[in-house]
């Protein structure tokens, strides 16, 4: 296995991430506009992967975009706007999110804190603490490390729906040509009342 240096946001960087990224979201989505992250909380010059979900806080919660990556060389504050932007857009849960849902969305984003390659996943992964990203030539897929604790996935299920994912087959993660990562983050989510974030324990 081989680590990253390790990140770690305080509870105010985390609540101003997931603002920046409804500021993101509600840029684009009104405007068609880029937002930018003005002038930034030091945590935020940090080079690391972010991801944002977004999902409609109606009836089921249905999921109505996730973008990001584990790994970039933006600062944190441009790779959170990117992924905002991204998870908004019409390519990410295959249609963009509109005006009228604005108000009807939850924003998460989850700070990738360490990132570990990988040869031997099922016995390196943590479920619930580690989030997992498959690359094999062109295919590239993750997913959040929330999932399987919330779906009761075992790890097995888990590393095969990150495959599905990337577009390839159950079980690549076994074969010696295909590059699995596991990643740490810190998940930050708006709450449902809207007034407030909170940090979720991984």
């Amino acid at each position: 296995m081989s680590e990253a240096q390790a990140v770690r946001l305080s509870y105010e960087d985390g609540a101003r991430a997931v603002e920046l990224a409804r500021e993101a979201v509600e840029s684009f989505v009104l405007h068609g506009q880029r937002e930018q992250p003005g002038s930034m909380r030091e945590a935020f010059y940090q080079r690391t992967g972010a991801f944002v979900r977004l999902e409609s806080t109606r009836g089921r919660g249905r999921l109505r975009g996730c973008a990001g990556a584990y790994k970039t060389g933006d600062q944190l504050g441009h790779a959170i706007v990117e992924a905002a932007i991204k998870a908004a857009s019409g390519d990410s849960a295959g249609s963009e999110v509109g005006s009228k849902e604005l108000d009807n969305l939850r924003v998460s984003v989850c700070v990738v804190c360490t990132t570990v390659l990988t040869d031997d996943p099922l016995a390196d992964i943590e479920l619930g603490s580690h989030g997992a990203a498959i690359d094999r030539g062109e295919n590239h897929g993750w997913l959040f490390p929330t999932l399987p604790v919330k779906h009761g996935w075992s790890a097995e299920e888990y590393l095969d729906r990150v495959a599905r994912k990337a577009g390839l087959p159950p079980k690549v993660w076994q074969h010696d040509d295909a590059m699995v990562t596991l990643f740490e983050g810190q998940v930050f989510r708006e709450r449902d009342d809207g007034a407030s974030v909170e940090e979720l324990s991984l």
